[in-house]
């Protein structure tokens, strides 16, 4: 049997590559939530005009991974301090989310905010969103398991690999 996690931490493609890696996980989807458009395009997400953000929707093992285990990762590839920008990604597209799918996920994500706060773990407040899950909108084709299909372009190698990087040497008893 397996569960459903949705996160925003900048461009999907980061974040897609970066939970590929852990055991457990048995599929990502990049996609669009957190908006008021049905169905909106890539063009339309870029263009700040729907109010989604960039999203991977995680499927997993949860006899493998945790929940809690997804959001130790989450937090450790992007800096989810930082107000609609991750890197050179400016935009309400690429704020900092985690959009739950029921209460124990939502108690679990308030639990880790709050003890990475209380923690000092960041110099300046979180600032990512803990919303429900309205809507989930596959991305295009071309956006699906992109570093794996370009992992030579300029912005993933910029980009994505050092995320992936970070997940195998920080995360190595969790990668597959």
């Amino acid at each position: 049997m397996t569960a459903t996690a949705t996160f925003g931490g900048g461009c999907f493609w980061c974040v897609e590559a970066a939970f590929e890696e852990l055991a457990g996980v048995t599929d990502v989807t990049s996609g669009y939530a957190g908006g008021h458009v049905e169905a909106p395009s890539y063009r339309e997400v870029c263009e700040g005009t729907t109010g989604h953000a960039e999203v991977v929707q995680v499927e997993y093992d949860p006899g493998v991974v945790s929940y809690a285990d997804l959001l130790e990762v989450f937090f450790a590839v992007h800096d989810p301090t930082t107000v609609d920008r991750q890197g050179p990604d400016v935009g309400e597209q690429y704020r900092s989310i985690v959009l739950y799918h029921d209460d124990d996920q939502r108690e679990t994500v308030e639990a880790i905010v709050d003890e990475l706060e209380s923690s000092g773990a960041y110099d300046d407040p979180i600032v990512t969103e803990v919303e429900p899950l309205e809507a989930f909108y596959r991305a295009e084709e071309k956006h699906q398991n992109y570093f794996e299909k370009h992992p030579d372009q300029a912005y993933c190698s910029v980009n994505v690999a050092p995320k992936v990087a970070k997940v195998r040497e920080q995360f190595a008893d969790r990668v597959e």
